[in-house]
């Protein structure tokens, strides 16, 4: 997927140190708030890391305990800088549920080479009135992960009411059932979706671990960001959710 400047200058030490305090710092911390707080907690964070393995073991020991307090559902994950992974390297995840046995969410900016009107060919559907040339059948199918891959998932508001459906809030469903797109076919589609192959999911207490291992910055979700923002943009607007600029952040790189 393209990855835009502000992924490649991001300071990634200056966020990292936020990370840290993210889970250690309280129980149902936001990283709006966290970031609020950062300037307070800075001196504390840095004088953790001198003291070693003690400290990662507490560490280790407080994701367990807050484990069932930390609910990333409805919130964006957002892929550290330094994450190389040729998955998940620059991406954003959508958190669908997130409770003590795990989670699951939807890669949201990384696009396959798959139209909707391709994809419903390939399932036998027809865009009965939706024409080839509509925008919706150009729009792309994503790539939401790399669990059940060769499967369709669609991420959708207003909710509806549909035979396989998650209700992750009262404005966003996540949809599995085949009639959510025989209802896209025949003109009735949801007012926003996002149509993706595959998932991404975690085992009970993965995420969490990945979060103090400084794999993932979390953010509550904005519909806007979700749906309507181009999807080579969509990196760089989650992070400002953060009250983070990424080239302004770029700009301090190699400062104290």
């Amino acid at each position: 997927m393209p990855q835009t400047s502000g992924v490649k200058r991001l300071d990634t030490a200056k966020v990292v140190a936020l990370v840290q305090t993210n889970i250690q710092m309280a129980k149902l911390l936001t990283s709006r708030q966290f970031l609020q707080h950062a300037g307070g907690v800075a001196s504390s964070a840095a004088s953790a890391a001198t003291d070693g393995g003690d400290d990662n073991k507490q560490a280790d020991h407080q994701a367990d305990v807050q484990r069932d307090d930390l609910n990333l559902t409805n919130h964006f994950l957002i892929a550290m800088p330094a994450m190389h992974d040729p998955i998940f390297g620059g991406t954003v995840i959508y958190i669908c549920e997130h409770n003590a046995k795990g989670a699951m969410g939807l890669v949201i900016n990384k696009p396959t080479d798959m139209t909707l009107s391709g994809l419903f060919d390939r399932i036998d559907l027809k865009l009965e009135i939706i024409p080839d040339s509509h925008p919706l059948g150009k729009a792309p199918v994503m790539f939401g992960g790399p669990v059940q891959d060769d499967r369709g998932f669609v991420l959708h508001t207003p909710t509806g009411a549909y035979s396989s459906s998650l209700k992750v809030t009262d404005q966003i469903a996540f949809t599995t059932s085949r009639d959510i797109l025989e209802a896209v076919a025949a003109g009735e589609a949801p007012e926003r979706l996002l149509v993706s192959i595959g998932y991404a999911g975690w085992g009970a207490g993965q995420l969490e671990r990945e979060i103090l291992a400084n794999g993932w910055l979390t953010v509550p979700a904005d519909l806007h960001v979700l749906f309507d923002v181009p999807l080579e943009a969509r990196f760089d607007a989650a992070m400002r959710l953060l009250g983070i600029d990424p080239y302004l952040l770029s700009a301090e790189a190699g400062h104290a």
